[in-house]
């Protein structure tokens, strides 16, 4: 019975779960002393020390038992203040978990969970950084679920939807099986009671003749694995009325024509133990066909292992049973919170097999169970690793690829929205088209009532679409334009970027030439449709001119600055010129269907006899390689080709305060080096022209570069001098 404020912090304290906390977590607790705020919190101390319960039997560390009952007890936390948190960081990282994941409960209840489970679900993964936090939330749920009866009919509804679109899936992902079982029954229980009560009743009614023929099996098994030398723990399997219920919908069948309503669990050693008990009881009794699954060859995704099968046993009656190694069962119950001591981020004490299973950790509740197929071939299209999950104004999640912007945004929303966008904000604020997204972030997009995408949109460098289901969309509908249309406005964007590089009237035969293009009309087209980029054409240009111009190479190393041509198709590329993460000693060759050049994105493909093979990310030809065979996919960058170039740039701009400041904020965020600058005035005119030396890594910077230079205030051009 609780009499004073203070007992309800030293019951939690008393509670067995306490004892992994640490002696200075448990003294820092005790010193808060009597505190008025201690009984009230976030839940009643039923619900608390439930909570407490499931944590202990997930094996809790102390850090995550201490975040639980300050989480409970937000007075408490508001009393240790500031000192505690830096004094025990991992508990702070925990609470500040705990504390994301209501706006994802939030959300839920917001829309009663139409804005997406999966997303929600993700969005949660998303925001949580400490992989501990999510078997807290998964305990204090399970506490809530218990105890149901203390809320109301309102809340009891909530917690139960809440519980079976987010809590129950996630325990599944995560394999911690103890957890999701009784998550699905209790939500199971309250949002289909009717349901619930009929399918609790028929097994009621069986249950003593279940029960006895169970002990039977038992026996007969044990007899039966003792008898050939396979030291073994049978069991009786428990049943689970929401698994029931679903099998029931799944096989459009009546309750008695499961297989396993009757069910035992066999457990032993080792593997070859799980084999040579699964002939023990294939020979006892005869299998039934097709009712076999080996999840020990062929693991679930969450790393559920077990061996599955049905078998006519004593009576004629169907049995089904799993067999399974001691430590595959402590997995199958626990899941990932079996390694949950594991502390990220400790520097240390890990193998490099624990590593392993913690990456697989993260990969398996980032890539999530359901449309698991639909998600890896969206993977596969995107070629990127993770994921921004952004909200609607409604607050509907928004699964979008690293890196996304509004505008990718606009398109996941619907194709027109995308050609229409003209602006959007951010959590209530205006932000430019190429801004980059984060997880949480709310996006709203504006529109004009009629519209069109712009060719801009489709040049890479200008960072308006990371995805290419967008680029994809964009280039759709300027496919459907006349090709006289497309000509004229790829030359429009053709002699924009060659006159910023100073070399507009340049012969365009080496660029047709280099990308195979019959006439200068194809090349343009190309480029207007955004399958070719127009800093590329420049590049090759100038690559073309600085060869016509250096000196022989009798006569030195070819001029400072010479980089090798891109897309060469002889001699292939030295290893040397490219970073090959995790290799050496490799032929490395650039594609022909792509034909990357120095300074865009890339990746490689290891091929068959021909080293690896450099794409760039968008390459349809490497997108196909990567998702028929991704274990061959290589981490590639450009290496070092030199010490970048000089190059000679002229802006022409109204003369105004700040200019020249804006100008070298411009070339330094652009990460270019300023060798030297000379700036004198028009005559008869407020401009001014700056002509400076800068040194860049490559054209595909020079390119970028002049692009952001051209959009400063009052600057009529900037180009290559």
């Amino acid at each position: 019975m609780i009499t004073t404020p203070s007992d309800a912090l030293a019951t939690l304290l008393a509670h067995p779960a306490a004892a992994a906390l640490a002696p200075s977590l448990r003294d820092a607790l005790r010193a808060t002393g009597d505190d008025p705020g201690a009984v009230g919190g976030v839940d009643p101390l039923p619900v608390r020390l439930a909570t407490l319960d499931a944590l202990a039997r997930l094996d809790a560390d102390g850090d995550s038992v201490a975040a639980a009952i300050l989480y409970a007890l937000p007075s408490v936390h508001e009393r240790l203040g500031a000192g505690f948190d830096k004094a025990h960081p991992a508990v702070a990282a925990l609470l500040d978990g705990q504390r994301a994941a209501g706006q994802v409960w939030a959300l839920h209840a917001e829309h009663r969970g139409k804005a997406g489970s999966e997303g929600l679900r993700r969005l949660l993964l998303a925001i949580v950084r400490d992989m501990r936090v999510v078997p807290i939330l998964l305990a204090r749920q399970l506490a809530r679920m218990r105890h149901a009866d203390l809320f109301d009919d309102a809340q009891r509804r909530e917690l139960a939807e809440l519980t079976r679109d987010i809590h129950a899936p996630l325990a599944n992902r995560l394999g911690i099986w103890q957890l999701k079982w009784e998550l699905e029954d209790l939500a199971f229980r309250y949002l289909e009671p009717d349901t619930y009560k009929r399918i609790a009743r028929l097994l009621d009614e069986k249950r003593t003749m279940r029960e006895r023929y169970i002990d039977q099996v038992k026996r007969t098994l044990a007899e039966a694995m003792a008898a050939q030398g396979v030291r073994a723990e049978v069991a009786g399997r428990p049943k689970h009325i929401y698994s029931i219920w679903k099998k029931m919908q799944r096989k459009d069948v009546p309750i008695g024509e499961l297989y396993d309503l009757r069910a035992v669990r066999v457990l032993v050693d080792d593997v070859a133990a799980c084999y040579a008990a699964l002939g023990v009881v294939h020979a006892t009794w005869a299998p039934v066909p097709s009712e076999f699954d080996d999840y020990i060859a062929r693991p679930k995704r969450n790393d559920y292992r077990s061996l599955h099968t049905a078998v006519v046993g004593p009576e004629g009656k169907t049995l089904e049973v799993q067999i399974r190694t001691f430590d595959m069962h402590r997995q199958a119950e626990l899941g990932v919170a079996a390694h949950w001591k594991y502390k990220e981020g400790s520097g240390g004490g890990a193998d490099a097999a624990f590593e392993r299973k913690i990456a697989w950790m993260r990969k398996l509740i980032e890539a999530g169970a359901d449309g698991e197929a639909a998600l890896a071939g969206e993977l596969g299209t995107e070629l990127v690793e993770d994921r921004v999950y952004v909200l609607t104004p409604k607050g509907e999640v928004i699964d979008l690829p690293s890196g996304a912007t509004p505008l990718d945004f606009a398109y996941h929303v619907h194709t027109e929205v995308g050609h229409r966008c003209r602006g959007a904000k951010v959590d209530g604020r205006i932000v430019p088209l190429d801004h980059r997204l984060r997880s949480g972030d709310r996006v709203e997009i504006m529109t004009a009532k009629t519209g069109e995408p712009r060719r801009d949109w489709l040049v890479a460098a200008n960072g308006f679409l990371a995805s290419a289901r967008s680029r994809e969309k964009v280039r759709n509908w300027f496919h459907k334009l006349d090709r006289a249309r497309n000509e004229t406005a790829g030359k429009e964007l053709l002699d924009k970027e060659l006159r910023r590089l100073g070399v507009l009237g340049a012969d365009l035969a080496p660029a047709r030439e280099r990308f195979n293009f019959d006439s200068d009309g194809e090349l343009y087209v190309h480029v207007a449709l955004g399958d070719l980029g127009p800093h590329q054409v420049g590049r090759v240009l100038l690559e073309h001119e600085r060869a016509a111009t250096a000196p022989p190479p009798s006569a030195g190393t070819g001029g400072h600055g010479a980089l090798p041509t891109p897309g060469s198709r002889k001699p292939p590329r030295k290893a040397s010129d490219f970073t090959v993460e995790g290799v050496g000693n490799l032929l490395v060759q650039l594609a022909r269907c792509c034909q990357p050049l120095p300074g865009e994105p890339i990746a490689g493909y290891l091929t068959r006899g021909r080293g690896v093979s450099v794409h760039r990310p968008d390459c349809a030809a490497y997108q196909r390689l990567a998702v028929s065979q991704p274990q061959r996919v290589l981490p590639v960058e450009w290496g070092r080709l030199g010490g970048g170039y000089e190059v000679d740039v002229e802006v022409l701009a109204l003369d105004r305060k700040w200019l020249l400041k804006e100008v070298t904020n411009a070339i330094a965020q652009g990460n270019a080096h300023v060798a030297s600058i000379h700036s004198e005035f028009e005559r008869n005119a407020a401009q001014v022209r700056i002509r400076m030396r800068l040194r860049v890594a490559d054209y595909g910077q020079l390119s970028t570069l002049l692009g952001k230079l051209s959009a400063l205030p009052g600057v009529e051009h900037a180009h290559r001098h």
